[in-house]
């Protein structure tokens, strides 16, 4: 089988071209294997392009546990990368299928790469029974949840998949190792939940860590960045533009209305191969 590695904001995954290639008779054993960071070829999870009868390509993304997710804002832009490089599409602006919709990217093109993609992912899910949760309120805002002795305030916004959002006054390690996976696993999130939590700099400016459902820490989320630009504006916190420094980069988030979320970040291909187990 033969693969490419990718990044996007330093969230690595493995992508195969499911055009050219068979589709994985079990994906998620698939995605356990190659994300292996000893004995795989090391990434955060599993990202099949495959053929579409409602856009240029279909993402299929599963987490490095083997469990599928609906969405994934920087494995998206790669996907976009991927298919305009790659000759899928060679449209400036591409139709991705996703267990969201679909969605539309807008390609920075450089020397016939493409280098930057602005991808407009949807209008967030502010339900509470569709992101979802059982917390108060549509959506919750700064509302209390009871993890590992703490209260925290949290807010939730579903980007596709659901997300956790906890403003605290510094990052550190206690925060996403200590409660990340005790917020992902938390009754009051049915489907589990990404568990953000923010640091902000300014009203246009923010810096996050993420503990992903089915991955843990990764070096960024994009529906979680754009999920917690989101919380920053329901809580007052921020303005409806906002760039977020993650461990692996930055993206630049716009909430303009009350209307869809846009998205603009890297992607970045990184070496090419073939998986024989």
């Amino acid at each position: 089988m033969k693969f490419t590695k990718m990044q996007g904001a330093g969230n690595d995954y493995v992508y195969v071209n499911c055009f050219e290639e068979k589709f994985p008779a079990d994906p998620a054993k698939l995605a356990i294997s190659v994300s292996d960071r000893h004995k795989g070829i090391g990434s955060d999870g599993l990202i099949l392009i495959c053929p579409s009868e409602n856009g240029h390509a279909r993402m299929r993304m599963y987490n490095a546990d083997g469990s599928e997710s609906e969405m994934c804002g920087n494995g998206i832009r790669c996907v976009a990368k991927y298919v305009y490089d790659h000759g899928i599409a060679k449209e400036d602006v591409l139709s991705i299928e996703t267990g969201n919709g679909v969605l539309s990217l807008e390609l920075d093109v450089q020397n016939g790469i493409v280098d930057q993609v602005r991808v407009n992912m949807g209008p967030p899910i502010l339900v509470s029974s569709e992101i979802p949760t059982t917390l108060p309120g549509d959506p919750p805002v700064n509302a209390t949840l009871s993890v590992a002795g703490k209260e925290l305030q949290v807010t939730c916004v579903s980007m596709g998949n659901p997300h956790c959002i906890t403003f605290v006054d510094e990052l550190n390690d206690e925060w996403v190792h200590g409660i990340g996976p005790q917020v992902e696993t938390h009754k009051a999130f049915p489907n589990r939940v990404n568990a953000e939590f923010i640091q902000i700099v300014s009203p246009t400016e923010m810096i996050m860590r993420v503990w992903e459902r089915g991955s843990g820490e990764t070096q960024a989320c994009g529906t979680g960045a754009c999920a917690s630009a989101v919380a920053g504006v329901l809580t007052g916190r921020t303005e409806r533009k906002v760039l977020c420094h993650l461990p692996g980069g930055d993206l630049l988030l716009e909430w303009p209305d009350a209307g869809p979320v846009f998205m603009t970040g890297p992607a970045v291909e990184v070496f090419s191969g073939e998986w024989n187990n």
